[in-house]
């Protein structure tokens, strides 16, 4: 017999119910349920084998399962062929495909062959991408003060380095002292990589020494959300369950970033398993109002570059985790084009949207970022070699821009006066399901790599029982062909976005539910750049300088990032939101600050507890203690 002739009706979710009805039904009750069955097969109870009573049960809970995926049109003779061709062909290939691609959890091997392309066109490099032409800075010179120089751009630390007043040795250890100081009010870092930072700032001045300059990234320091795989250290997902696991893998985007010169010094909070800010260790707060938390599984790279305890890190995006503690921290940050950035070694939630890209201070750092990490990755199906035109060299004043009803209007007032066509716009599609879309997507995908970690039951540890848990369990209950319906619809979607995308880019809210999930699943660009503040609720009595951040969007076409950078670097040449600095170091005198037993790693003790102090965090431990440079803690 053929596989067609055998292929079975049933959807592979019903397996589940079938299994439940066999343990669950006794003899009695199949028997009583006879009664509720097409009355042509009614037989007397008495006469009913314990073999048929099984059959009879499994029958009926599949028949009432079907009620819950609307599905329920199938008579009982189709039912009955249901489970027969299910035992004889669907668990036999399910649990091989599970012994072949099912046996490791995260998605790091085996990716899915259903590959999305965000592009609109092909607009596939055919030879060596053209690279951006930074502007050389003159005249920079180093601060006395390290405060200062932790809130310095990219290009800024670059030319100290390349003029030789600071060496990358002095960056890493101007960045790891702030690190340690701050992270137990932000509870930003997983793992601090000080050996590994060390050997490669002291080769970064080494080859300084020899004159040679790798460009921008020499020597300069950076974090990695610790979902990106970095062989010898911890890559725990934010989660209890792998908080001891090490990758020997070395992720595409670090692999990048070490060729430029870059000096990793931690691997910074995500999330559990991507998942907002909760992470096995805690919950990552916002530097500009250390009451509330930062929002989205990217929450350590974006609460540490807002602080200045890195100049730059590498976030994640499937569903607004960078979008979203971008906004909260008021940072600048870049979620590219879908496929822009190679994503070999790095935790996977969904393979036709996530996203890696940079926090940075100012759109200008997100170019040299993003210029340096994009690429085609062998072993990313999804990576493309993207053309992109040079930011620094696009002429602003030609491009024609749309900005939404929730636009911030300071934003189109400080372009329009710089010469830049701006219009109202709105984007126009059919498609009432776009937040369903994005669930259905990503929860199937992420289940397809915690398959294991389900099974197990490993998601009853899981550090907020609200959030993957019930999303992964409800996934189950998808049957292929409706995610594959739902895929066919996101085709219409972007189809419908595409012809209305009629403006060279548009200014939208950066937060907007509905537009966060549209952008994902499109895997269109936007560059969310900080445009304000306003006074928090409720302040503390006495004053404080915690503020909310205002924020906006700067969205373009797939594959025309070059176009969200430009206008950002254009808005942030006139402005100065981007270069204020979070007052997680001068709190008002009535702010609380939370208090609880700390490892202090300066001293590598056990620590009381952190404090409020004349408006200074300290460190709150025992008299005789002191750090490594000889002061004393109290």
């Amino acid at each position: 017999m053929s596989l067609r002739e055998r292929e079975p009706l049933a959807s592979p979710y019903f397996i589940f119910f079938m299994i439940l009805g066999a343990a669950f039904f006794s003899e009695t009750l199949a028997a009583d349920l006879v009664s509720n069955m097409d009355k042509k097969h009614t037989v007397p109870a008495e006469n009913i084998t314990c073999k048929e009573k099984e059959k009879v049960s499994q029958v009926y809970v599949l028949k009432e399962a079907l009620k819950f995926l609307d599905e329920d049109f199938f008579n009982n003779s189709k039912i009955r062929e249901m489970t027969n061709g299910a035992k004889e062909f669907n668990i036999p290939v399910f649990r091989e495909n599970q012994k072949m691609v099912a046996y490791e959890d995260g998605g790091l091997h085996n990716p899915s062959v259903l590959v999305f392309n965000a592009s609109w066109g092909s607009n596939e490099a055919p030879v060596d991408i053209e690279r951006f032409n930074y502007p050389l800075l003159k005249g920079v010179k180093r601060p006395k003060k390290e405060e200062d120089i932790a809130f310095m751009s990219i290009l800024e630390l670059g030319s100290l380095i390349r003029t030789k007043q600071i060496t990358s040795l002095e960056l890493t250890n101007i960045f790891l002292r702030r690190l340690k100081r701050y992270n137990h009010v932000l509870e930003a870092v997983i793992t601090y990589t000080e050996e590994l930072a060390y050997a490669q700032a002291k080769e970064a001045d080494k080859l300084s020494d020899q004159g040679i300059y790798l460009g921008p990234l020499h020597g300069i320091p950076y974090g990695l959300k610790d979902i990106i795989a970095v062989p010898h250290y911890k890559t725990t997902w934010g989660s209890k369950t792998f908080r001891n696991q090490v990758l020997n893998i070395e992720a595409w985007v670090y692999k990048r970033l070490k060729f430029a010169g870059a000096v990793l010094v931690a691997k910074l909070v995500s999330g559990s398993l991507a998942y907002d800010d909760i992470w096995f260790g805690g919950r990552t707060r916002n530097p500009w109002n250390i009451a509330e938390f930062s929002t989205g599984s990217s929450a350590g790279p974006a609460a540490s570059t807002s602080a200045g305890l890195v100049p730059f890190a590498i976030g994640s995006e499937t569903a607004g985790s960078m979008s979203f503690p971008a906004a909260r921290c008021g940072i600048t940050c870049l979620r590219p084009t879908f496929g822009s950035v190679g994503r070999t070694g790095v935790m996977s939630l969904s393979e036709s949207m996530d996203k890696l890209g940079p926090f940075c201070r100012s759109a200008v750092d997100c170019g040299v970022i993003i210029d340096a990490i994009r690429g085609r990755d062998p072993d990313d199906l999804s990576s493309r070699k993207i053309s992109l035109k040079d930011p620094f060299s696009i002429d602003f004043k030609k491009l024609t821009v749309g900005y939404l009803e929730d636009a911030e209007m300071e934003v189109i007032h400080v372009l329009s006066s710089m010469g830049v066509n701006v219009v109202p716009f709105k984007l126009n599609y059919t498609v009432e399901t776009v937040q369903a879309l994005l669930n259905f997507t990503m929860d199937v995908d992420m289940l397809a790599h915690f398959d294991k970690w389900q099974r197990l039951g490993y998601d009853d540890d899981y550090e907020a029982q609200d959030q993957w848990p019930v999303e992964l369990r409800r996934a189950r209950l998808i049957p292929a062909v409706d995610y594959i319906q739902a895929q066919r619809v996101r085709g219409k979607l972007i189809r419908e976005v595409r012809e209305s995308f009629t403006v060279d880019a548009f200014i939208a809210n950066a937060t907007d539910w509905e537009r966060v999930c549209l952008g994902n699943l499109v895997g269109f660009p936007v560059v969310i750049v900080p445009t304000g503040f306003k006074s928090i609720q409720d302040p503390p009595k006495g004053g404080t300088r915690r503020r909310t951040t205002i924020t906006t969007g700067i969205y373009a076409p797939p594959d025309h990032d070059h176009i969200a950078l430009a206008l950002a670097m254009a808005y942030q040449s006139v402005t100065n939101h981007h270069k204020q600095r979070p007052p997680i170091d001068n709190l008002g005198p009535n702010d609380p600050v939370p208090i609880r037993t700390l490892y202090n790693e300066l001293s590598h003790k056990p620590v009381k507890g952190i404090g409020c102090y004349n408006g200074q965090i300290v460190v709150v431990c025992s008299p005789d203690q002191t750090d490594p440079r000889g002061r004393q803690f109290g």
